[in-house]
């Protein structure tokens, strides 16, 4: 944005970072790093030497105190920059007319999308960052030259935020991580409260003080570190591929949603595949799966919604394949049979998705105690992945996405798409093709004669 002159720094490690050309400055680590206030000192320095009109994003933000104002105004008296009037619910420059805009993303993205003639936008705490807000914020900072600051402490590696700027930063992006060790300005009390969590526990400080995101979302239905261990656990655990072909298709006809099928072989999911189809295409989607089904899989499908017409249209196609329909809401299998701890399926399971997704999750557990810990597992049981399936990036973070949530009867279900969608997070249709590969009321059905000839 501002390429010369001397700018105070507060952090001299973080003197690069600033003087680069870039779109996306990306800052991120760990506590008492001093990132924020790095960034407000830099952000005051500008402000003064250029007019430049700087919008100041968190995701909550009930009163200005919870925004980054009261780390600008420190910084402005800190520095004695000159020329600044600070107003209740804004900052500005009466030399140069610049001016610092706070709002919170939660309440205000209409009203963001609005702004014009924004320099730099600012998220703070960026880790909230959903991925439909992204998409509302990148084009809205338009002007030239503009530029976006984000600044986070990740929370968890499947978080969108994590996925877009760190691990999958735009392009045009400046990306560093800075920790306490860093921070010439970390006081005794501070050095001594991280050095005895260090102590106490060590996950606890690499998560808080080194910036590393957590694997495993407690209330998650399927654990990322379960997920990862399965990846190839078939060639970890030597064990010899065979068994039932099934393809688990999620379907879909239009706009975002995504068609998506997965291959499974015995107790490994070879690969996966998803593409958009567009309105009134479910038909030559269908057809896209009966084509795969014919080199010798059996199909599950989801037959609530848009793929209602799925059997029909393979009906259509010559009836050749051995397909079953997959009703997430439909009751449980084996209702009275025991699923743990004395409880009945019936009693445990809001309904048959529910009693799917956790099939795979015990599986992905078992596969992980077996892999990570040594134990004995039957070779039956485990859920391998394997390392050359595509989309296998995406597939981990939507199977370890979904929480665990509970019907009127206080049994257990899947978080809704709805509840996802409130998260920010798209339907995930690579996962659920994935679970459905595994469904319990898979039962292959009588083909007729004419499959004999293929």
């Amino acid at each position: 944005m501002m390429k010369n002159g001397k700018a105070p720094t507060p952090n001299p490690h973080l003197k690069d970072f600033w003087l680069k050309e870039a779109r996306f400055r990306i800052l991120y680590g760990g506590r008492d790093s001093s990132k924020s206030w790095d960034a407000a000192t830099r952000a005051a320095w500008i402000a003064q030497k250029i007019p430049v009109r700087f919008l100041c994003t968190r995701m909550y933000q009930n009163k200005i105190e919870e925004s980054v104002y009261t780390l600008i105004k420190k910084q402005i008296h800190r520095f004695g920059f000159t020329g600044y009037r600070i107003l209740n619910n804004k900052i500005i420059h009466e030399g140069t007319g610049s001016e610092f805009l706070f709002y919170g993303l939660a309440r205000n993205v209409d009203e963001i999308k609005s702004l014009e003639g924004v320099d730099i936008a600012w998220l703070e705490e960026a880790h909230a960052v959903t991925e439909d807000m992204w998409e509302i914020l990148e084009p809205t900072i338009r002007k030239e030259h503009s530029e976006f600051w984000v600044v986070m402490n990740p929370q968890l590696r499947t978080d969108f935020a994590y996925q877009r700027f760190i691990e999958n930063p735009p392009k045009g992006s400046i990306v560093r991580k800075i920790n306490y060790d860093e921070n010439p300005f970390l006081t005794d009390t501070s050095k001594a409260t991280i050095e005895r969590i260090k102590e106490e526990d060590f996950e606890a400080y690499e998560h808080i003080y080194l910036g590393f995101p957590k694997k495993d979302d407690d209330d998650a239905i399927i654990k990322r570190s379960w997920v990862e261990a399965c990846i190839d656990a078939h060639l970890e655990l030597d064990i010899d591929v065979s068994g039932e072909k099934v393809i688990g298709y999620d379907p879909a006809d239009s706009g975002e949603d995504t068609n998506a099928i997965s291959y499974k072989y015995g107790n490994l999911v070879e690969d996966t595949l998803q593409w958009h189809g567009k309105e009134d295409e479910l038909f030559k989607s269908s057809q896209k799966v009966y084509a795969q089904a014919k080199k010798g899989y059996s199909v599950n499908y989801d037959s609530i919604g848009v793929g209602a017409g799925v059997g029909s249209n393979f009906k259509q196609l010559g009836d050749q394949i051995d397909y079953s329909p997959f009703n997430a809401g439909a009751k449980v299998v084996q209702p009275d049979k025991e699923y743990k701890y004395g409880v009945k399926n019936k009693d445990h399971f809001s309904n048959l998705k529910a009693q799917t997704w956790f099939n795979v999750a015990d599986r992905m557990m078992a596969t992980y105690n077996a892999i990570q810990k040594g134990e004995d597992i039957d070779k039956s049981e485990i859920l391998s992945i394997s390392s050359e399936c595509s989309n296998l990036e995406a597939l981990i973070t939507e199977l370890s996405t979904p929480k665990k949530d509970y019907d009127g009867k206080g049994r257990i279900k899947v978080e809704s798409k709805k509840d996802l969608s409130k998260r920010g997070i798209k339907s995930p249709n690579l996962a659920d093709s994935f679970v459905m590969c595994f469904s319990p009321i898979h039962k292959p059905r009588p083909l007729n004669t004419a499959i004999a000839n293929i």
